[in-house]
């Protein structure tokens, strides 16, 4: 006691009496109130002694009634390594100008370092109160030690701040913790307020136009999370700061309407909000390492089965050889009856595939044999086109075939198999290069977003999910990268499937086997392999775009998506009509146009009603252009040879014919009934785009490729049933486990955990912990879960005609 007092006369001596009066002493937790003008300004003394390694704060309550900016009341506290100041009233900048004042403020003083002595040490703190004005100004003075500073691990703790009234507290990591999660929550969305995790450094920014000048901060409504590694802190502990913002728009509020045309209004506890901080502790390093060897080991167990599928499909093969060197007699009845030669054939459908296998060519065609076999079905229409069929000239004309009623494999496999095999082929070059142009700047972009988050601290850059986002390195979020190990490892599995495919089936051709040459759907594998290298890009943009997820850069996470919808309806329109499908050109620069669409969604798509506008008719008129193709097998051309005036002429006579004299029954009933719904489910996806107007329109576009693609897919399997056709065990497999890892999948994506289509402080509202391991959330399930419903996808593709490897391709019907 003896020695404090001597503290305060000797700060009271060396203060000396000047205009505003010596140093008065001055106690903690005690209320002065006191008046200052030009002439006179008071000081006060606080002495207090520190224990060794002990963290003492103290924080500084002031108030003034006087609501004159022009000569406010200046506070300012000098401690032993650093001076602290502010004016009452407190203003505050907001949007477009506006002020707050406020007239109660309350700060925390920049506490002092624990000394290493094993003795206590005293300490004292001087705040001055002064003003300018030619008049007295009152004001009250309140200086309190804070005894709930540093914030306990696994402990809640509430408080209230206010804009005036910041928050900050200490934390220190325990021995057995590298990392921390901070969690804070409030029943209150607004106001708008800030979190921040600094570095013990005076002084501490706490204040809205200084918060974000130091360590790391976000947003925040009712929910925030930061989590803090104990490398980033030589010194093993922080502060953490809350802020609170003096307007909403920051956090998705708007301004209030109440200040309009009132600048000076002061605001001094309608603005306060409750918060609670609980810091807990993050997984530890050998979480990662289970989280790693879970995702392998996962998919690996896929390249398992696919190798137990393979060999015991190789004994079955095997087995059936030997059979048939047993019994020959058994082998040699199925090349009777099934021989392309030797068999007779339905009238109007031996082409292509057929001639080119046998060797008495165009011999087969004259052959009095023309009717059709035993027990199968006839038409008057296939009757009535018997009589082109014997004209060798008509035969080969393009127009004729493909505008026969009835289709079947042969009349679309004309074309050479090799030269028809290197134009697929060019789909799977033409994906790695675009591959390789379009992943390289997404990567650097990321890069530059992640460095540009670790550099300023600006957590509301990047929406993740906060309470299950676990840090590697520089990266923020490594569980969203990792949980995408599924698509680049499953797609390389299933290059390799289609490669072994491929292999067997070389083979077979230069074996001349008969079966390979004349039976079942003609293999090219061009689009599979482009398919694989399609989910093996999609799981690399999209760990790309989730080393940063936020509104410009969704468009990396989706650019694949459409390419592997796209690429599954050709390969499914391919099976049937393997001479007429896209080229690889002409199909990739479709995608480039959806692309584009989509980037330019991003852009306006938001607000601009015209862009909704032109968007819904390039989408009805490219419906109708395509639907016209499909219904015409590709011979429907706009390209009249008389003049531009033809062309509506021959549109008019289409209508004519198909719409008007036929319309009780249209020539292709099957193509019109899939057309039509087709259609219709695409106008509806216009008509909403228009309505709605969401602002999601990379997921918009996808949507819209997904349901189409669904919408054939059934289409195709309905038909194929209809045709009397067969679903194999492993394609019968494929489908159900498509259907339900698709369904979990879809619950999982659903389980919204984000969304740049707010604030990020909006956004965090929706933040969940993880349920898996500890290290994944439900996103992250997602991603293992649509990888595999993807691959079991592309299998369904690969082995759902593989009943008709026995069948004549002139006895399978094309739809």
């Amino acid at each position: 006691g003896a020695l404090l007092c001597a503290l305060l006369w000797a700060a009271a001596a060396a203060v000396g009496d000047g205009p505003g009066g010596s140093p008065a002493p001055a106690a903690f937790g005690r209320v002065y109130r006191g008046a200052v003008n030009i002439s006179a300004e008071r000081v006060y003394a606080f002495a207090y002694r520190s224990e060794p390694g002990q963290v003492d704060a103290v924080r500084v309550y002031v108030n003034s009634s006087s609501e004159n900016l022009r000569y406010p009341v200046l506070f300012v506290v000098r401690q032993q390594k650093g001076v602290l100041s502010w004016q009452v009233p407190l203003i505050f900048r907001g949007l477009y100008q506006r002020t707050y004042n406020y007239q109660e403020v309350s700060r925390t003083l920049c506490p002092s370092e624990p000394t290493p002595e094993t003795r206590p040490s005293d300490q004292i703190i001087f705040v001055d109160v002064a003003s300018m004005a030619p008049f007295n100004i009152a004001y009250e003075l309140l200086v309190t030690r804070l005894e709930n500073f540093q914030l306990e691990t696994n402990k809640a703790f509430n408080f209230t701040a206010s804009p005036s009234q910041p928050q900050y507290f200490l934390y220190k990591f325990p021995q057995d913790v590298d990392s921390v999660i901070i969690n804070v929550v409030s029943d209150a969305a607004y106001p708008c307020s800030v979190v921040s995790v600094q570095d013990i450094v005076c002084p501490v920014y706490d204040l809205d136009h200084n918060v974000e000048f130091n360590g790391v901060y976000q947003s925040m409504t009712k929910q925030a999370a930061i989590t803090v590694q104990r490398k980033d802190f030589p010194g093993e502990q922080f502060f953490v700061v809350f802020v609170i913002k003096p307007e909403d728009y920051a956090c998705g509020g708007s301004v209030p309407s109440s200040i309009h045309g009132n600048a000076n209004r002061t605001w001094n506890l309608q603005r306060t909000k409750n918060l609670q901080v609980t810091i807990v502790p993050s997984i530890k390093k050998s979480v990662y390492v289970q989280a790693m060897f879970f995702s392998f080991l996962s998919f690996l167990s896929f390249y398992l089965g696919s190798v137990v599928v393979a060999f015991v499909h190789y004994i079955r093969v095997q087995r059936k050889a030997s059979a048939g060197r047993l019994s020959p007699e058994h082998g040699s009845g199925i090349m009777t009856s099934s021989h392309p030669i030797s068999a007779s054939t339905p009238e109007g459908s031996s082409y292509g595939a057929i001639d080119e296998s046998s060797s008495s060519g165009g011999h087969q065609m004259s052959s009095p044999e023309r009717r059709p076999p035993a027990g199968s079905d006839t038409d008057s229409s296939v009757e009535e086109e018997s009589d082109f069929d014997t004209m060798p000239e008509i035969e080969s004309d393009k127009n004729i075939i493909r505008t026969k009623v009835f289709l079947y494999l042969s009349d679309l496999s004309r074309k050479d198999r090799r030269i028809v095999s290197k134009k697929y082929k060019i789909y799977f070059w033409n994906i790695i290069t675009i591959a390789v142009f379009y992943a390289l700047p997404v990567i650097q972009l990321v890069i530059t977003y992640q460095t540009v988050v670790n550099v300023t601290g600006n957590q509301d850059i990047c929406y993740y999910n906060f309470l299950c986002a676990h840090p590697l390195g520089v990266l923020s979020a490594f569980n969203n990268i990792l949980s995408n190990v599924g698509h680049m490892m499953l797609g390389f599995l299933f290059l390799l499937i289609v490669l072994r495919r491929d292999i067997l089936h070389r083979r077979a051709m230069e074996m001349k086997d008969i079966y390979t040459l004349d039976y079942g759907i003609p293999k090219h594998f061009g689009l599979f392999y482009a398919m694989g290298i399609a989910l093996m890009m999609e799981g690399v943009l999209s760990a790309c775009y989730h080393v940063c997820p936020n509104y410009s850069n969704f468009q990396f996470d989706t650019s694949f998506m459409y390419m592997i919808a796209g690429l599954c309806m050709l390969k499914l329109y391919q099976t049937r009509h393997p001479d007429i499908n896209a080229s690889a050109y002409s199909a990739y620069a479709s995608f480039a146009v959806v692309i584009c669409l989509a980037v330019l969604g991003v852009v306006f798509g938001k607000n601009d009603m015209w862009f909704w506008v032109v968007f819904s008719i390039i989408h009805v008129l490219a419906s109708l252009a395509l639907s016209t193709q499909i219904y015409y097998m590709g011979r429907f051309k706009m390209d009249g040879p008389d003049s531009d005036l033809g062309i509506f002429r021959r549109a008019v006579m289409v209508l004519y014919t198909d719409c008007i004299q036929q319309c009780s029954r249209p020539m292709y009933m099957d193509r019109m009934v899939l057309l039509i719904v087709g259609n219709l489910v695409n106008w509806s996806f216009a008509i909403f785009g228009l309505v709605y107007r969401p602002r999601d329109f990379a997921s918009y576009i996808l949507g819209i490729f997904i349901c189409n693609l669904l919408l054939y897919l059934a289409f195709y399997i309905i038909m194929k049933l209809r045709s009397s056709e067969k679903l194999l065990p492993i394609p019968m497999f494929c489908i159900v486990s498509t259907a339900v890892v698709w369904a979990a999948a879809l619950y999982f994506f659903f389980q919204t955990l984000s969304s740049w289509e707010e604030t990020p402080a909006e956004s965090r509202e929706k933040n969940r912990p993880c349920i898996l391991l500890g290290f994944f959330d439900d996103h992250d399930v997602w991603h293992f879960l649509s990888a595999a419903a993807l691959f079991f996808s592309f299998l369904v593709l690969l082995t759902l005609d593989d009943d008709l490897d026995t069948v004549r391709r002139d006895k399978i019907p094309v739809f």
